[in-house]
């Protein structure tokens, strides 16, 4: 039987951090993932370059059904400290925007960094190892696996959610979770795509690739960030943004101008260039196709000046005002993240660990906390992963 200190399951951006932190403190470490290769998904984040943390990340930039959980760790690991770690390593980056920092050539370079400091610090990576059954013997957690049991004092569940089933994801987490009789959220795809039916999705295949920045809003959340078109409905960070707050069956609305008074705008040209059609009105603020199949959904075939004010209420309302009726989502499939998790009242915020099962912990994607598109999903990685690394 083989013993450690710290058996860490998952070795993603959370797993690999807290291995490093608790490797750091002198533990013996045991890190193993199911996978063949490690943090698949810092590999393919950013478009291949890894948007690793977001400069104004801020408790607010998290769902969760406890919003003060993320402080303690997010205050104990900040992004200024995972760019020292990344400077130290001299990897170049930059800010695309909005506070996103990206690699400037591979996410790959991450992952380098990770696995190079956590061999400098003789913790155990075992790839492509199954673990079979959890027990609490006593006070310490056995596994058995297909490398055969093994046992340890700390035991750090780091398996992520449910997104991206192609790359590993699973619900082992939670069912880890539910056997030692600890709450979960139920699970749900968030940063995803959203998909329509009837006359909107025949609308949006119409238009499909078509991109504009616009403001996205659901309840008192909105997002204003680009928008796409696609052959399955909605898409874009606007989209994606505010999908995790969306609730089935209900209508979202969307301003495809922000910042202007469309109808004003309108009104003054009705006044200035009457014979202007009013499709080519519409071309000097959406794109052109956008406008085109605008003009097409309301039948409008007119020059501006023949509209009456009414119908230019009813035009710019449509465009600023747009209400829509998502039917769902692309799923799992195609989300960034998964909202939901192990439920924050079972935790510690300060040390990820569970209340009531001592040396258990949650880190990462698992948990219940769901940042917002833009690096702050790998910013709790670290930080989570660092808290529990500074205990187990």
């Amino acid at each position: 039987m083989n013993s450690y200190d710290v058996i860490i399951i998952g070795a993603g951006a959370a797993g690999l951090m807290c291995a490093i932190e608790a490797g750091k403190r002198g533990r013996s470490v045991w890190l193993i993932d199911h996978m063949a290769k490690v943090a698949e998904k810092i590999r393919i984040s950013g478009g291949g370059r890894c948007n690793f943390t977001n400069i104004f990340t801020q408790p607010q930039h998290y769902l969760s059904q406890n919003p003060h959980f993320c402080k303690s760790a997010l205050a104990q690991f900040t992004p200024q400290d995972f760019i020292n770690l990344v400077n130290k390593h001299h990897i170049a980056f930059h800010e695309k925007k909005l506070g996103q920092l990206f690699c400037d050539h591979s996410s790959q370079q991450i992952i380098n960094m990770l696995l190079t400091e956590l061999h400098q610090l003789k913790v155990v990576l075992a790839l492509q190892t199954y673990v079979t059954q959890i027990e609490a013997i006593a006070d310490r957690y056995q596994l058995d696996t297909n490398r055969g049991i093994y046992t340890c004092r700390s035991l750090v569940i780091a398996t992520g959610g449910l997104s991206i089933p192609k790359i590993g994801a699973s619900n082992f987490g939670y069912e880890v979770a539910k056997k030692f009789s600890l709450g979960v959220i139920k699970p749900r795809p968030g940063l995803v795509p959203l998909t329509f039916d009837g006359a909107l999705l025949k609308q949006c295949k119409s238009l499909s690739g078509v991109s504009i920045d616009a403001t996205v809003q659901f309840n008192r959340q909105s997002f204003s960030e680009g928008l796409l078109f696609t052959h399955r409905g909605l898409s874009g960070p606007s989209i994606l943004q505010i999908s995790s707050y969306w609730k089935q069956g209900k209508a979202m609305r969307v301003n495809l101008v922000p910042g202007i008074d469309l109808y004003s705008i309108l009104k003054a040209k009705k006044n200035s260039q009457p014979k202007l059609h009013i499709g080519n009105v519409l071309a000097e603020q959406l794109p052109k196709r956008l406008a085109q199949n605008l003009c097409d959904q309301y039948d409008f075939t007119e020059i501006i000046g023949a509209l009456s004010d009414r119908q230019l209420a009813k035009i710019a309302e449509g465009i600023q005002a747009w209400l829509i009726w998502p039917t769902g989502t692309e799923g799992y499939r195609k989300a960034e993240v998964t909202i939901g998790g192990v439920d924050t009242n079972e935790l510690s915020s300060r040390t990820l660990e569970a209340k009531k099962r001592p040396g258990l912990y949650f880190i990462g994607e698992v948990v219940d906390v769901t940042g917002h598109l833009g690096g702050f999903n790998f910013q709790w990685a670290w930080s989570s992963g660092f808290a529990a690394g500074q205990t187990v």
